[in-house]
């Protein structure tokens, strides 16, 4: 008998308020924006000015804070605790679990800024430090393109992804970030109070991710430009996000383990592979110079960069570069720290910090010094041409590079596939995430959960690309982020409570246990030397056998 067709997985399911509140602030947000763009975008920079005015040296200490915090967790006794049961298996494998991380984190980011910073910098110095288009300004623009792609931007991820985990899989409770909080405000995170904290992190996430996706709508407009004459702009892009949505649609319609995890894999290959024909084509003595000494400069002056404002001077620069990438970091880490902890399953503290936070960074550093390197040595040593088409068009950077060598226009369709991938990876990871995040935390959301958040991303991305592109994407993410990164002081402190409490636990059993072992050896240590005075007063007389007789005698007695 054939059995009738369910329709369970793409009903919304039991949500509640969660999924309607931010669901509805996001779809006001969007129809305002459509009606009235004008006002909508003076009013984000009028925000955006007076948050960066402010507020913006909070940014720079609270960053700092969190990369030193996950630092001392993973370098700390609390490393050692594992996310989930004592005896718990990683769900993945090491390099398909770094592959998740890297393609769900900032691939498309990478792809996009990793050309596009240096010559930015290279062009217009930071913070005025050198000349423009000297050997000096190429040094310090790659020493800012590793410190805003460096530590910083991984610390959020690793922060939230740690506490999500942690809750998670440490005391089987819902994978939501209210419930992170639980060891400061208690059951209130059941009501009004654990409902407003996801309301919030639901509209960060769908602003972060907005961001990255129409960084690489511009991205691939700028590629097809290059191969096909279709013209830049808003037009060409709104195609890209189309076929791009309809693309991460169907592969959300997937599990994880297939979906995603296929997609990732194929995103670090293919990613390789671009990295290493340029790396090896191109001038790699140079490069590895170039990463060798950068790295040296950004280990040697971190906690200066971390900590610049420029009070003395017009501080634009900051709000522009730093400040940009430390919100929009914000605003991912609610999307990708719940991804990454989804995918963490049997982990240690230590084990999850070096992965999300050291592995790709290295990987970070690696693709700048090769495609950024690669770059500068053209504008140093070569006919130049990059830097003018980056200041003509910012995410022209990467194929303006790829003409230097040869078969450029299969590398080109190369880089707009990767970045296409790289989009559907996120998209896809990111209606995950909000499913969970508005589904009470489940592990697997309905469809019908996934596909409103899809369509809901997609619209954000339009209307932020219609209201002024790039710079309202930038807009978007530093205001969205300011409340998030509040919440994220109180989930550092709550995890550390929760983690301290752990230890203390442990150590309470291991010091019973300890106590219960001291007690046995005294009691058996008692017992063997009652056992000794005992025999030493009433010594034992050896029983007496039968007579012998003596060598070369008789048996015969004395009468």
């Amino acid at each position: 008998m054939k059995r009738p067709i369910s329709f369970e997985a793409f009903s919304l399911g039991d949500v509640g308020a969660v999924l309607r509140v931010s669901a509805g602030i996001v779809l006001v947000f969007v129809i305002a924006t459509s009606l009235a763009p004008d006002t909508v975008q003076r009013v984000s920079q009028d925000l955006l000015h007076a948050t960066a005015t402010n507020v913006g040296w909070l940014y720079l200490l609270v960053t700092t804070g969190f990369v030193v915090f996950v630092l001392v967790l993973a370098l700390s006794r609390m490393g050692s605790i594992r996310l989930g049961p004592a005896d718990a298996p990683p769900e993945f494998s090491f390099p398909s679990w770094l592959a998740m991380i890297f393609s769900g984190g900032m691939g498309v980011g990478l792809v996009f800024w990793g050309v596009a910073e240096p010559m930015m910098h290279f062009n217009d110095p930071p913070l005025g430090e050198g000349l423009a288009r000297t050997a000096e300004a190429a040094q310090t623009g790659m020493r800012y393109a590793f410190f805003h792609w460096g530590l910083h931007q991984w610390a959020n991820f690793a922060l939230v992804g740690l506490a999500i985990a942690y809750v998670r899989f440490r005391h089987d409770s819902h994978g939501l970030i209210s419930e992170t909080l639980r060891p400061l405000i208690g059951d209130r995170v059941d009501g009004g109070w654990g409902k407003a904290i996801d309301v919030l992190t639901v509209v960060s996430t769908v602003f972060g991710v907005a961001t990255t996706l129409g960084l690489g709508a511009l991205q691939i407009n700028s590629g097809i430009a290059r191969l096909a004459g279709v013209p830049f702009g808003f037009p060409a892009q709104l195609v890209i996000i189309a076929v791009v949505g309809g693309l991460f649609m169907l592969s959300a319609m997937t599990p994880l383990d297939r979906g995603v995890k296929l997609l990732s894999n194929a995103n670090m290959l293919l990613a390789g592979g671009l990295l290493g024909f340029v790396l090896f084509v191109g001038p790699a003595p140079f490069i590895f110079g170039v990463m060798t000494q950068t790295i040296g400069e950004y280990l040697g002056t971190v906690l200066q960069m971390s900590l610049v404002t420029s009070p003395y001077s017009n501080g634009e620069w900051v709000e522009q570069w730093t400040l940009f990438y430390w919100a929009w970091g914000l605003s991912w880490a609610p999307f990708v720290g719940s991804f990454i902890a989804r995918i963490s399953r049997g982990r240690t503290i230590r084990e999850f910090v070096l992965g999300v936070m050291i592995v790709p960074v290295a990987l970070s550093m690696l693709w700048f010094s090769t495609f950024g390197g690669a770059a500068i040595h053209v504008e140093l040593f070569g006919q130049g041409g990059i830097a003018d088409a980056v200041s003509m068009e910012v995410s022209a950077g990467l194929y303006a590079l790829l003409d230097q060598f040869p078969g450029s226009d299969v590398l080109t369709l190369a880089s707009i596939a990767l970045v296409g991938m790289f989009l559907v990876t996120s998209a896809d990871s990111a209606t995950f995430v909000l499913g969970m995040f508005t589904s009470k935390g489940v592990l697997n959301p309905t469809r019908a959960v996934r596909l409103l958040w899809g369509t809901l991303q997609l619209l954000m991305v339009v209307v932020l690309l219609l209201t002024g592109g790039l710079e309202s994407l930038q807009t978007a993410s530093i205001v969205a982020a300011f409340p998030f990164m509040l919440l994220m002081i109180l989930i550092a402190v709550s995890l550390y409570r929760d983690l301290a409490q752990e230890l203390a636990m442990r150590d309470e059993k291991e010091r019973k246990l300890a106590l219960r072992i001291d007690r046995w050896l005294l009691r058996e240590s008692e017992r063997e030397a009652a056992e000794k005075a005992e025999a030493e007063i009433h010594p034992t007389v050896p029983e007496e056998g039968p007579c012998k007789p003596a060598p070369g005698g008789d048996d015969r007695s004395v009468g």
